[in-house]
């Protein structure tokens, strides 16, 4: 008799067939010219389950070009294995042939040239197209919005997340969880969530003053979908008043809270639960550690860490999903639950080619219903770039490199420091740069660029206590997103050593002296968390530093050495 787990992983590897296939087929059409639409949703319909999944679209409405990390280093249990693994060594890892539309879409090598080849990505028009073609094989298909969601872009600036709300009102999700949407401000989550039509859940989202749940966030909700009774339980963001500002949300406090998620895990199985789902925005690593601790949860769907993963993580008798970010995939995953219990699935992870899939009319009259009001500003044209401008990877990104020289440049500053965030689309050489994409890799509620005296001392203490919430061997104590990125200083970091002792050889890059511990330097950053923080919005900055330059070029950023990876 076979096991439960021997048949997932039997599943496991059928899901990695039918990605691999999917993949070489790509890669064989792409190269005939005929990759098509129906191709990208071709799926053998599996079990009596469907789950859709998006994530951390921050607020992108429109195609956009989006790069994959060429670093993504892993420490401790995770050290060398997904999502930790990139370049060519990820495609290896799947089978994905070099040039193909899979090699495009989940790695970064030969961006620029595969972008000019494939084109933009994402779309929520074409995203729509997606889900309600998998609607169409399975009319009660479950969609679930893994947040980050109200967050990231002109528009949604400007209508303090409306656009969004309006959008995925309209794509219909069945619920969501939470993060930068805190960051709008209490009083207009508590607006927004007042008239969902769809369920906001967080079983770690607790009144700050009573710890206790909070209730406009329910832990859980049920389903009755294929004959069976689903519980979806929430998880958002654990690490709200450490990453972000505390005081946007005072009402609130957030955590991991694993021992009440196995209670949540309990009560709904006591209640009748077939198919146990986590909503999940703890990040991937977070995901994986909680599906090894707890027991009885049969899905994780996973946000945060923005990996995009053609194959399910089985952790356990736990899968856990990776769904991208930017409106970039839709992941689809079919169950086959019986007698209370899952005994397979099928797993694709849909890539978003925006000229490949058609747009849906009326999502697409919405987005630019949505859009209307801020045409001008939005297309506005400041400048040029001959270099790729992209945000991910541990320690610096194109984008945060210029953003960094805005701040020293336009705050006459001697170190620039730029949150290591993950959100934000990319521009390959020879595109424009309007006002929007500005705003795509800057939008957000605390945007001040500070100008600030900060001794030596006190710039390693910031730096070590970053480099700790990323490469502490416990995925739990990881709090933040990459590594803070740094303008005019160098240094060296090892990633094995402890904290306090990773980073040496700190060197002001204009004069190539020493960081001197007890010296006092001009230091220029934004986004912190700090209430009260002046200085003009860092959009401006950046805006004022493109015009004076025109055209932007960017030299390879090779100022942090990094040992141990």
């Amino acid at each position: 008799m076979i096991s439960r787990r021997d048949f997932l992983q039997v599943s496991m590897a059928a899901s990695a067939m039918i990605g691999a296939s999917g993949f070489g087929n790509w890669a064989r059409l792409a190269a005939q010219q005929a990759l098509t639409q129906d191709q990208l949703l071709e799926f053998d319909t599996f079990g009596n389950v469907s789950l859709i999944h998006v994530t951390d679209i921050h607020a992108q409405l429109k195609p956009i070009y989006f790069r994959e990390p060429s670093i993504n280093i892993g420490v401790g249990p995770n050290k060398g294995v997904v999502p930790h693994v990139t370049g060519a060594d990820f495609r290896r890892l799947y089978g994905i042939d070099d040039g193909s539309p899979a090699h495009y879409a989940l790695s970064s090598g030969d961006f620029s040239a595969l972008a000019q080849a494939y084109g933009r990505v994402g779309g929520m028009d074409r995203v729509a197209t997606v889900v309600n073609a998998i609607r169409a094989e399975r009319p009660d298909a479950l969609l679930l919005d893994g947040g980050d969601t109200w967050h990231g872009s002109y528009t949604c600036y400007h209508t303090a997340g409306q656009d969004m709300v309006n959008v995925m009102n309209a794509l219909k999700p069945d619920a969501m969880t939470f993060h930068w949407e805190f960051t709008l401000g209490s009083d207009r989550v508590h607006e927004i969530v007042e008239g969902l039509p769809f369920a906001a859940l967080g079983q770690n989202i607790f009144d700050a003053e009573w710890d206790e749940p909070a209730e406009m966030f329910p832990p859980y909700t049920f389903f009755e979908r294929g004959g069976t009774k689903i519980a979806v339980i929430g998880q958002a963001f654990p690490y709200m008043p450490i990453a972000n500002p505390g005081w946007m949300f005072p009402e609130y406090s957030f955590g991991i809270r694993d021992e009440h998620m196995q209670t949540m895990v309990d009560e709904v199985r006591a209640q009748g639960a077939e198919l146990v789902v986590v909503l999940s925005h703890n990040g991937f690593d977070v995901d994986k550690k909680m599906a090894g601790k707890l027991s009885g949860i049969d899905v994780i769907l996973s946000g945060h860490t923005h990996d995009a993963l053609p194959e399910p993580v089985l952790v356990g008798e736990t899968i856990v999903i990776a769904s991208g970010s930017n409106g970039k995939f839709v992941s689809r995953v079919d169950l086959d639950v019986r007698d209370g219990r899952m005994m397979g699935y099928r797993h694709k992870l849909i890539p978003i080619f925006s000229d490949v899939i058609a747009p849906d009319p009326s999502m697409t009259a919405l987005i630019d219903e949505q859009r209307a009001p801020y045409k001008a500003e939005l297309e506005e044209v400041i400048g040029k770039t001959d270099s790729l401008l992209y945000r991910r990877g541990n320690f610096n990104g194109a984008w945060d490199d210029l953003i960094c020289d805005a701040l020293i440049t336009e705050r006459e500053a001697d170190i620039a420091m730029s949150p290591g965030v993950r959100w934000g689309p990319s521009l390959i050489p020879g595109d424009a740069i309007t006002r929007e994409d500005i705003w795509n890799v800057t939008s957000m509620t605390y945007p001040n660029a500070y100008r600030s005296e900060m001794t030596g001392e006190f710039i390693k203490v910031i730096l070590e206590d970053v480099a700790d919430n990323i490469f502490n061997p416990d995925p739990y104590y990881q709090q933040g997103g990459d590594m803070v990125r740094v303008g005019g200083l160098g240094y060296r970091i090892d990633i094995t050593r402890p904290q306090g002792d990773r980073i040496s050889e700190m060197t002001l890059l204009r004069t190539g002296e020493a960081i001197d511990a007890g010296k006092t330097y001009v230091v220029a950053g934004w986004a912190s968390v700090n209430e009260g923080t002046e200085g003009p919005p860092i959009w401006d900055v950046v805006e004022s530093h493109i015009r004076n330059r025109g055209t932007v070029r960017l030299d390879p950023n090779t100022s942090v050495d990094v040992v141990g990876a």
